[in-house]
């Protein structure tokens, strides 16, 4: 027989600054999947319950939500309460955090591997900020950069670094190397983002 219907399981919730210093994004799931329609309540406060008034954590999409005018450098947490709601009854998940400990850019966007001329055992790699962080003149990332000749999966990874370029020294001449860079807050704070998508190169060779 099929299973029974049950209250909703406590939802996992997890947030993070991907737009530092403007908003929160926070996302949820639920384990085992409801079998019954569930919805869910997204609220936040800035402090501890009962000491502030309750925001809403604006719902965008059907297991995420976000919000924005916060406060930087506040040593008092964001609280976030995700509360799923079906007929047989409800379930929260209180998530305690301060900002900058969640800070995690999106991956660099727009990573070009370059032939330097001349230079056999160099490569020029460029990327721009995620397009998603608001303010890379006022709040600077810091970037690493993985590495891996032709189909190896053998990475190598070095950085921080603070600017968008960077030349690559000391590669195969003559091989193809793919390339990946990721993205933290310059100040350490918070996370590295994921890794950006890769993209490929070889060096320059005598024509």
């Amino acid at each position: 027989c099929p299973p029974a219907p049950d209250p909703p399981a406590l939802p996992a919730v997890e947030c993070w600054a991907i737009s530092y210093p403007q908003a929160v994004n926070c996302s949820w799931v639920l384990t085992p999947e409801p079998l019954l329609d569930t919805d869910f309540v997204t609220t936040y406060r800035h402090g501890v319950w009962g000491a502030t008034e309750t925001g809403e954590c604006v719902r965008t999409g059907p297991r995420s939500c976000s919000f924005g005018d916060v406060q930087m450098f506040s040593l008092t947490p964001y609280v976030v309460n995700v509360t799923a709601v079906n007929p047989l009854g409800t379930a929260s998940r209180l998530l305690p955090f301060l900002l900058e400990n969640v800070i995690k850019p999106d991956p660099p966007e727009d990573l070009r591997v370059s032939p330097i001329p001349g230079e056999t055992k160099k490569l020029l790699l460029e990327w721009s900020p995620p397009g998603s962080w608001p303010f890379p003149e006022y709040f600077p990332l810091k970037y690493r950069i993985r590495y891996a000749r032709g189909e190896s999966s053998v990475t190598k990874t070095i950085g921080p670094y603070e600017q968008t370029s960077y030349t690559l020294t000391g590669v195969r001449p003559g091989t193809l190397h793919r390339i990946q860079v990721a993205a933290k807050d310059f100040t350490d704070s918070g996370e590295f983002s994921a890794w950006s998508l890769p993209a490929s190169g070889t060096p320059w060779m005598e024509p």
